[in-house]
């Protein structure tokens, strides 16, 4: 294997994904029960063999840095890190990063001490299971000086992503970033000498993962310039100068990066054939070993739901559901298409006396209540006898001091505190 330095980037401030970004990056979003979305990247560069990684991020890191510190550590003998580089200030820059090849330049300097061949930049916020090691292959045997990882689209889904041209030797010729729907993309169509496959029907078009190799001679010499974005100017910029090739991904590929993109692909882990699966032992997916106990189920009914280790469910039933780590779901309860984050410790019999004596719920659910289409975050109090999303129609983009509403779904934040008897 080449010397190959993998950078995940860790995105700004995860608007689109608020209030579950309000207190951490977005890379640290709790997913799937008992991971972390940054987890995702990661597995796919340690099951392909590529040990040395950088994480970039500059807003709400600090989950993000306890996460990676207590879940990554490699052997002395491998050479393998798993390294957070945060924005900072110094004598020659402001530290904020302004865009993708922003994020990169300024942390050049600590790349090329390891002096790598390739560059391999990843999303931290997307859901996917690839092998980068035959990705790198491919960019060395088309001996390309930048390879842009793309995957199939409808025409619908072009508008949000940027669309390749390539020829009959998967050659870039052409890259439209977020077309829009009013731009004629015609000419992007798939042409005949890309292989189809059985699941591509509609998808006329190839869009861009953000997920590209560059050679080191490229990687310096695109990022010599002012230019602050690799979708938007970096790899237009590099057509005409560089052998910019594509390798296209086939497989399930979801940007998670709004509310109701993470909320639907979260739910999906549990049904009977996800896309998704969370089942594969050839390419596990990594994250934080906390030795658990496993969960109970006491006179439950679970449909189409996944439980996560520590948790502790009491005649209820829940339906299409994902609870996580350590989650108490009390008497009576009844929870359809929920995802609960769980807790990061339990209650002891004192703290539960003292929150009686102060009138505040215990963490996690209480008994009878009601919940559908909701997110409930890490730590959050949910009261006995609440009913939460059982109406159809409420009021979109809702900000209130417990609760949010984007998209249709109701987010209750971490450590919110819901009293008993509430209906939201």
């Amino acid at each position: 294997m080449k010397n190959v330095l993998c950078i995940i980037l860790g995105g700004g401030k995860g608007t689109r994904l608020f209030p579950l970004t309000k207190e951490r990056a977005k890379p640290a979003v709790p997913f799937g029960g008992k991971y972390r979305l940054v987890d995702i990247p990661i597995s796919n560069c340690i099951n392909s063999d590529l040990l040395q990684i950088y994480l970039l991020t500059q807003f709400n890191s600090t989950s993000l840095h306890l996460h990676i510190t207590n879940t990554y550590r490699f052997d002395h003998f491998s050479g393998g890190f798993v390294e957070l580089l945060a924005a900072n200030q110094g004598f020659e820059d402001s530290g904020w990063y302004q865009g993708t090849a922003d994020a990169v330049r300024k942390n050049m300097d600590h790349f090329r001490n390891l002096s790598p061949d390739y560059y391999m930049i990843l999303s931290g916020d997307q859901l996917y299971r690839m092998d980068l090691a035959d990705f790198l292959d491919k960019h060395i045997a088309n001996k390309a000086d930048i390879t842009i990882a793309c995957t199939p689209v409808t025409h619908e889904e072009t508008r949000e992503l940027g669309i390749l041209k390539v020829d009959k030797k998967s050659r870039i010729e052409a890259f439209l970033e977020k077309p829009g729907p009013e731009v004629d993309i015609s000419d992007y169509m798939i042409s005949d000498n890309l292989t189809r496959r059985e699941g591509d029907h509609g998808k006329d078009f190839l869009a861009s993962m953000g997920i590209y190799i560059f050679s080191s001679r490229a990687m310096e010499e695109a990022l010599n310039n002012e230019m602050t974005d690799f979708g938007k100017e970096i790899i237009p910029h590099s057509l005409s100068k560089s052998r910019v090739f594509s390798y296209t991904y086939h497989g399930y590929w979801e940007d998670i990066g709004t509310i109701k993109s993470f909320f639907e692909s979260s739910l999906n882990l549990a049904s009977i054939t996800p896309k998704f699966n969370l089942y594969d032992m050839d390419r596990p997916l990594y994250t934080h070993r906390r030795d658990l106990p496993p969960s109970k189920l006491n006179d439950c009914t679970m449909n189409n739901a996944l439980a996560s280790e520590g948790s502790i469910i009491t005649n209820s039933a829940i339906r299409e559901s994902i609870v996580g780590i350590r989650t108490i779901i009390e008497n009576g309860a009844y929870l359809e298409r929920v995802i609960c984050m769980g807790s990061n410790h339990y209650e002891t019999d004192a703290d539960r006396e003292e929150n009686r004596a102060l009138g505040r719920p215990n963490i996690g659910i209480g008994q009878m209540c009601m919940i559908r289409n909701a997110i409930i975050d890490i730590n959050a109090r949910i009261g006995q006898g609440c009913r939460i999303g059982t109406e159809n129609t409420y009021r979109e983009d809702v900000d209130n001091e417990n609760y949010y509403v984007r998209d249709g779904i109701i987010i209750i934040p971490k450590n919110a505190v819901i009293p008993d008897g509430t209906m939201i």
